[in-house]
């Protein structure tokens, strides 16, 4: 659940909440899951190039606070950053987009945080007025104490404006190594 609130013509805050999750794992041959509310993700979002620039930088700082149980969250506050970068191509129905990502996490035994980032190059598409379909590549990299994690994936969305106001979201991720 997401809720969003414009503080500028140029800035907005967002607070990213989960309002359910379960989660499942085996492991030599025992079966465990737990469920319950998630964590809470607050994001500040700040376009820092005019609204009719070319091309489109924002910055956009979060943190995750820990809300969610033991049972389906590591009980840790997290954060990062991403500077999303898109640029409009001229005349056709096509946008490109990059967003680096840098992001500080708790360490997978709990005791201390890491540096960890994240890629993405996309591909837009404004199908229709109401349509944009889009494609990408995403990887990662988590550099914890006890071994580097590294994941790619290609990545497909859809998204259709029911309204001005609402807006209907779906997307696929397909994992692109044994991490993903």
């Amino acid at each position: 659940t997401t809720i969003k609130y414009a503080l500028t013509g140029s800035s907005e805050l967002e607070v990213d909440v989960t309002p359910w999750q379960r989660e499942s794992s085996s492991f030599g041959g025992m079966h465990e899951s737990a469920s319950g509310i998630g964590d809470v993700n607050v994001i500040y979002k700040q376009r820092l190039t005019s609204a009719d620039a070319p091309v489109q930088v924002l910055a956009m700082p979060f943190v995750k606070v820990p809300t969610a149980n033991h049972d389906v969250g590591n009980g840790k506050w997290e954060g990062g950053i991403l500077f999303p970068i898109g640029y409009a191509i001229p005349k056709t129905p096509f946008s490109l987009g990059l967003t680096p990502e840098a992001d500080w996490v708790s360490d997978g035994d709990g005791h201390g945080h890491h540096a960890a980032m994240a890629q993405v190059a996309s591909l837009g598409w404004a199908a229709t007025d109401k349509l944009n379909l889009s494609a990408e590549i995403w990887g990662a990299w988590d550099w914890d104490p006890d071994g580097t994690t590294r994941q790619v994936s290609a990545d497909a969305a859809a998204a259709y404006l029911l309204s001005n106001d609402v807006q209907l979201d779906a997307g696929a991720n397909f994992g692109l190594n044994r991490n993903t």
